[in-house]
């Protein structure tokens, strides 16, 4: 590879450099760890939501961070989006198969947490 230009598609076996400005892998690592990226994907890890569904079951996300965050996955391919035509349209948001594979160590890393904390405030 030459220094300083990422390819625009990962070699089968080789990894993205997720290090170099231009990694369209770095992208989707941005809106996965973004503030409300990662409560997104552990709370669709059941079944699909809708909007408000999602917006009440993560406290202090607003409507507009909530759309803009669920725009953003749904473009890297992490959320699907199904939309039923009726009045007012009924949106609804689940985890693509990608997206269950990223959220399942996001869920490990909260359970992981919770778990210490409980430990440390139990002591």
């Amino acid at each position: 590879m030459v220094e300083g230009v990422q390819p625009s598609q990962a070699e089968e076996g080789k990894r993205y450099d997720v290090f170099h400005t231009d990694c369209p892998a770095r992208g989707v690592v941005d809106h996965v760890t973004s503030r409300w990226g990662a409560w997104v994907l552990i709370a669709l890890r059941g079944d699909g939501l809708r909007f408000f569904e999602l917006r009440e079951s993560i406290q202090g996300v607003s409507e507009k961070m909530l759309a803009q965050t669920l725009r953003g996955l749904v473009q890297d391919g992490l959320v699907w989006r199904k939309v039923e035509p009726t009045t007012p349209p009924q949106v609804t948001y689940g985890l693509t198969e990608f997206g269950q594979d990223v959220s399942e160590p996001l869920t490990e890393l909260l359970d992981r947490v919770t778990r210490r904390m409980s430990a440390r405030s139990a002591a």
